[in-house]
């Protein structure tokens, strides 16, 4: 699951775009941002409460999976592609003092303010962010009880390695709890080499046959999808949509026992 698009061009078009939602989250986007948008996805209004308000103006997800994620106390846990943090620190919440949340992105302004805010709220201790490409995971192996994501992994030209690096940090039975977007119908080649398309989370798209065949590849199997109530703003976007089943999804698989 590689492409030929310019992975350079396509790592700082991404990273100064997701800049602009850490600094200007009400700027206008290929898609929606904020509070509105979590409800919309299903997240849960009290939780939302509990979340820094900074992180809430800066999320830019495409689903909802703490219910498939199922957290627990106590539980370890990577979110790759942590942006502000909302989904972070809502999971703090869920694994508790005894837990512990890891964020990774690579966009410094993301991490300066998710740590910002984890500061502001004194749960620095148990949520963290760390720099770092979520294809090369900062972690030891079988070290996570869960790995979650929300609109990330398509931006990532290797899909591929990301699950190979989520199936290695996580130990046995460890969860892979993500919402992502995929096509119905391969990419035509000129959208794929977009990397405006790419960085608004659809040149990346990748068809949902392959990207679950990417992940069961790396030793998790899939459990449960389901399809989101999720759509973008921009006329390209969502003509792009129409043309090739553009859609989003929330994802649940398990890394397998040895048996």
């Amino acid at each position: 699951m590689t492409t030929s698009v310019d992975t350079n061009a396509l790592e700082a078009k991404v990273q100064h775009m997701y800049q602009l939602v850490a600094e200007e989250p009400h700027g206008s986007y290929h898609f929606e941002t904020g509070r509105e948008l979590a409800e919309q996805l299903g997240y849960d209004t009290a939780a939302l409460d509990g979340a820094p308000a900074g992180a809430i103006e800066s999320f830019a997800g495409v689903g909802y999976f703490f219910d498939l994620a199922a957290l627990r106390p106590g539980e370890r846990v990577f979110d790759l592609g942590s942006g502000s943090g909302m989904d972070a620190f809502l999971a703090g919440d869920l694994v508790g003092p005894a837990g512990l949340v890891v964020g990774i992105d690579f966009t410094q302004e993301q991490l300066d303010k998710a740590r910002r805010l984890a500061r502001e709220s004194n749960v620095d201790d148990r949520v963290q962010f760390r720099h770092g490409r979520i294809d090369r995971l900062p972690a030891p192996d079988g070290m996570v009880d869960c790995v979650i994501s929300n609109g990330v992994i398509n931006l990532c030209p290797d899909k591929a390695a990301v699950f190979v690096e989520a199936a290695r940090v996580l130990r046995p039975g460890g969860r892979l709890a993500i919402a992502d977007i995929v096509t119905e119908r391969p990419l035509a080649e000129a959208i794929v080499c977009n990397v405006d398309l790419w960085a608004s989370c659809i040149g990346g798209a990748a068809q949902e046959d392959s990207y679950r065949s990417a992940i069961e590849s790396a030793g998790l199997r899939v459990e449960e999808v389901r399809v989101n109530p999720y759509s973008f703003i921009s006329p390209s976007a969502r003509s792009a949509t129409a043309t090739y089943g553009v859609k989003s999804i929330s994802l649940l698989a398990r890394k397998q026992r040895m048996v």
